[in-house]
């Protein structure tokens, strides 16, 4: 267990790791971090009374998977950040290991949040863990305000999820239809295939088992991290399953992150699952949430990380942090496919810009390693373009594929069959690239360790185009 008071007293024990964290030269500049320690997936975001509230998994005083907070951003505007106390801690006996990953709902002024208190039970020596040895509580709380909150109110317990469940249930999400909300909650049955249960309610409280999303065959043997929601008239289950082997290009991850489109029949309660596609083809994306802010717009942050994977991230962690959290990206439905694009307040962060054709612009580009820059094709050709040092981007024969070299850090490539490109954006910090391909169609998230971060891009290319160069500044964010 950690209650504020003891956040509170170990804080002030900290402070050389806060003083190591600020001297890296890889803290990013327009992406949200752990003010120290480590970070995982975005919870509870939502929008209230104009502040946007982004919380988030907190390990503040270890770089490895510790006890879990919740930390606390807020904005009014999307660049201008404070930092904010932790909201959530583990201080009750139904989290006392871990306030796990949730969601917020707002309805008549009032936030309510669902998150999965973690429990490990330590009173034998035989449990797995995975089976048996946990409890995974599903809790809820309210607030008025996004800072101040009601008492923690236990909704679902082991006891109430499938008989033929593991101990492996989490990550509440709410979704309304008419006047009923369904839960969502990631899951793994005891024969070790991934799901979604879906509980109903009326009143927020009293929750009843309504049915399970599946597939026919076993598609991994965890789904995490459920969201389901409406997006331009077609239904969405987004979610992240684990075990899933990789074919070809697809599944390359250690875990994927993806959605299906759902056809569900709440009258009859039956549903038609389309087929899966991934979110991101890149090394570093996992746990994504969404919300509809105040204009109306679906923004969805993606945890810039990921569990148990074969690359590190050493030289954040050498500085006492580690993790990200991904640009906010607005979603919409097109083609039958989910379109990402940056938020629209992103390009505030310009400083000075650049546009010239694709075969001048190696003579004028500047140097720098903050940047937004859109490449925009008159033809279809190959073409391999040195984002960094040893980073490359390479269309060739039909596939795109993004290379890292050693400032991957065990990172190497990742590729998609494309039959043509189009366009493509590039949002580069200084440990990180998020490249949106065909109007954000597809998309490459990654980190990057740079030795130096006085940087060039060099285009080879054969294509006729034009390019679009922005310096782009940082978040400001207030402590």
């Amino acid at each position: 267990m950690m209650t504020k008071e003891d956040y509170l007293k170990q804080y002030k024990n900290y402070q050389s790791m806060r003083d190591n964290v600020a001297k890296d030269p890889y803290r990013l500049h327009y992406h949200l971090m752990p003010p120290t320690g480590f970070l995982n997936d975005p919870n509870g975001l939502c929008q209230n009374h104009g502040t946007y509230h982004i919380y988030f998994q907190y390990t503040p005083f270890d770089c490895g998977w510790g006890t879990k907070l919740w930390g606390h951003y807020t904005t009014q505007d999307m660049i201008t950040f404070k930092q904010e106390e932790p909201f959530l801690f583990p201080d009750q006996q139904a989290d006392r290991d871990g306030v796990y990953s949730g969601s917020a709902f707002i309805e008549n002024n009032t936030i309510h949040y669902f998150y999965t208190g973690n429990v490990k039970l330590m009173d034998r020596d035989d449990y797995d863990y995975i089976q048996n040895g946990r409890e995974q509580n599903t809790i809820h709380i309210t607030s008025q305000d996004g800072y101040s909150l009601s008492k923690k109110e236990v909704v679902l317990t082991n006891h109430d999820y499938p008989a033929d469940m593991s101990a492996h249930v989490r990550d509440p999400k709410i979704f309304q239809k008419g006047n009923d909300y369904y839960m969502v909650l990631g899951a793994r049955s005891q024969n070790n295939k991934g799901c979604v249960l879906m509980y109903r309610s009326h009143d927020f409280i009293h929750f009843d088992y309504y049915n399970r999303i599946e597939t026919p065959d076993k598609f991994g043997y965890m789904w995490e991290c459920p969201d389901l929601f409406e997006l331009d008239g077609q239904l969405i289950l987004m979610v992240c399953p684990q075990g899933v082997e990789q074919i070809a290009y697809d599944y390359a991850n250690v875990y994927q992150t993806g959605y299906y489109p759902i056809n569900f029949d709440f009258d009859n309660n039956t549903y038609q699952l389309g087929e899966f596609k991934e979110l991101d083809r890149g090394f570093d994306i996992y746990a994504p949430q969404s919300f509809i802010d105040e204009k109306g717009r679906r923004i969805q942050l993606s945890w810039m990380g990921i569990p148990d994977a074969s690359y590190h991230n050493q030289p954040t962690i050498s500085h006492d942090w580690q993790h990200a959290l991904t640009m906010p990206r607005v979603l919409s439905y097109q083609d039958n496919q989910i379109v990402q694009q940056p938020l629209e307040e992103l390009k505030q962060l310009r400083k000075s810009s650049l546009t010239t054709s694709l075969q001048d612009f190696n003579q004028h580009c500047p140097t720098c390693i903050c940047y937004e820059m859109k490449v925009e094709f008159d033809n279809d050709q190959e073409f391999n373009i040195n984002i960094r040092d040893d980073v490359q981007f390479i269309y060739q024969n039909n596939v795109l594929t993004l290379s890292l070299g050693e400032s991957g850090c065990g990172r190497t490539n990742r590729s998609v069959q494309l039959n043509e490109i189009t366009d493509f954006t590039i949002y580069s910090d200084t440990s990180s690239i998020e490249i949106f391909v065909n109007g954000g169609k597809e998309v490459f998230t990654t980190r990057v360790y740079s030795q130096t971060l006085q940087q060039k891009v060099h285009i080879n290319s054969h294509n006729n185009g034009q390019v679009h160069f922005y310096e782009l500044s940082g978040y400001h964010i207030e402590k």
